[in-house]
Formats: C-alpha cells, sequence, structure tokens
C-alpha cells in the first residue's frame, strides 16, 4: 500500500509569496499534522553543529519520504511557478542541521550559488520560542537584527522559501541547543553543487570523527 503523502503540496501551491523585504513565502504546516510526530521521530540524534548532507545520516521510513517528496518534480515546479524561475536543470542539495550554539545566527545572505533556499522546521513549539530567541528574521538590512519584515518561529512544519540576492539578510537571536532544520538548495551550477556538497561531506565527516562538543 502507497503511503500516504507527508507534504502539502496543495496548501504549498495556494500559499501566497511576499515581497517585503524581499521575495519569499511562509507556509505553517508544509508537514502534514498527522504526519509531523513520526516525521520527527525518524530523525536522527544530532550532536554536532552544523550542516549534514542527507545521504550521511540515517533516517527513518517517514522522514526519508519527507526528503523524497522534497526533491521531488512536485516541488520544484511549485517554487519555480510561485517566483518566476527556471529550475528545471538546477541540482538539488539536501541537508539536516540538528543544533545551532552561540556561534549561529549571524546576519548574513547565502551563497549565489544557491539560487533558492528552502527551510523546514521540525520542532515542537517552545518557550524558547515564544521568546522569539532562535526564530528566522527576514532583515531589511546587513546591521540590525531588530529591523525585520518576518520572524519565523522554527516548529510544527514551518516552511520558508526565498530566491537568494545580494539584499536577502537572515538571521535569528542567539539560540543553544536542539533545532532540526532541514535545507535544500536549488543550485546554480553542477560545478558549485558538487563544491557544495562536497565541503559539506568534509565537514560532516569531520564531525563524526570528533567528539560532540
Amino acid at each position: 500500500m502507497t503511503a500516504s503523502p507527508v507534504v502539502d503540496f496543495e496548501g504549498l501551491a495556494a500559499t501566497e509569496t511576499s515581497a517585503d523585504p524581499f521575495p519569499h513565502l511562509v507556509m505553517r504546516g508544509f508537514v502534514r499534522p498527522e504526519r509531523l510526530t513520526s516525521v520527527v521521530a525518524d530523525l536522527p540524534p544530532l550532536g554536532a553543529r552544523g550542516s549534514f548532507p542527507i545521504e550521511s545520516v540515517r533516517l527513518g521510513p517517514n522522514a526519508a519520504q519527507l526528503m523524497d517528496e522534497m526533491k521531488g518534480e512536485r516541488m520544484r515546479q511549485i517554487i519555480a511557478g510561485k517566483f518566476g524561475l527556471d529550475l528545471d536543470r538546477a541540482p538539488v542539495m539536501l541537508t539536516l542541521r540538528g543544533r545551532t550554539d552561540a556561534r549561529d545566527g549571524k546576519i548574513h545572505c547565502d551563497s549565489l550559488a544557491k539560487r533558492v533556499t528552502i527551510l523546514l522546521y521540525l520542532n515542537p513549539a517552545s518557550e524558547a520560542w515564544a521568546r522569539q530567541d532562535g526564530c528566522l528574521r527576514l532583515l531589511r538590512g546587513p546591521d540590525d537584527l531588530e529591523d525585520y519584515a518576518v520572524e519565523v518561529p522554527p516548529v510544527d512544519g514551518t516552511l520558508l522559501v526565498f530566491p537568494n540576492g545580494p539584499t536577502t539578510w537572515h538571521g535569528h537571536r542567539t539560540y543553544v541547543g536542539k533545532r532540526y532544520t532541514v535545507q535544500m538548495n536549488y543550485m546554480t551550477t553542477d560545478a558549485k553543487a558538487r563544491y557544495e556538497m562536497r565541503r559539506h561531506r568534509v565537514s560532516a565527516l569531520v564531525k563524526r570523527l570528533l567528539p560532540a562538543a
């Protein structure tokens, strides 16, 4: 029997984009509520900071289904249509992050090798998120974390998507602890995608060889 879908593509297709402070969309409940608990239970424990390529971690069947659906053509077509992009040949890079610390959250723009950034948050609601710690902010400039147009709590299968550019500033207040984020990027070229993934693979290997902090 075919498993029911993990993600709500119909809801994503119906979600409107916003232009403030730069083009983006936010969707609550991208992971269907009835599947969310089983997906989170299937995520691996990640004691080290940093991003791990999906191929380098062991996922349970529900989490693996989520990743397959995100990498699929329906997701690609919806995102391309939302932002008027041609993503037909764009390579996909998919990573999982399980923790953040005091070094994370600084204001930045993503590498322009990443045409589109897609962030999926898989954490339960908590007092920390209610205090705005670790909630990603879309900023109006590079200098002030408090000058934000949108704040995204990293909870309950919330999806954030934005095409990258030289003014797509974002960051978050310090949060130290478990913070699961799936990051998927549509890349500019195969060469740049291979470089980025190779860098993540080497970093993941080093983290596995060293004791967790």
